[in-house]
């Protein structure tokens, strides 16, 4: 097994999580060092590192409860991926209608559903 941090990178390449592929990868790599009762501190700062890429994809991929309104899905997913509400004009028409379906003045409709789940990469029913 490689002993120095820059070989144990080489080896685990890690980098931002984007896919299940790469969550998985690393998930099996952190496992792996999981069981090791005694890590080398380069295995250790490994270990670490594939911690917070880890938690990081899962804070970006997270959902919030499942009795949350739709506008409460809206404004979890737009802070989660860093989007603002100028993001969403073109969906939604115009700046007000989206103040109000973030706010559950105004509900979301089945089109803008199934355009904010492609944005989102989550199905439509989630935001209705």
């Amino acid at each position: 097994m490689p002993a120095t941090y820059e070989e144990l990178l080489v080896e685990a390449l890690p980098k931002r999580i984007e896919n299940d592929a790469d969550y998985d990868r690393l998930h099996r790599r952190l496992s792996e060092l999981m069981r090791h009762r005694k890590r080398s501190a380069a295995e250790t700062e490994l270990f670490h590192l594939l911690v917070l890429l880890i938690q990081d994809y899962d804070r970006r991929h997270a959902l919030p409860p499942e009795e949350s309104t739709p506008a409460q899905r809206l404004q979890y997913l737009m802070e989660v991926s860093g989007k603002k509400p100028s993001d969403l004009v073109l969906l939604f028409g115009q700046i007000s209608h989206v103040s109000e379906a973030l706010n559950g003045k105004r509900p979301i409709s089945l089109d803008q559903a199934r355009k904010l789940g492609k944005l989102f990469h989550v199905k439509a029913g989630f935001f209705i």
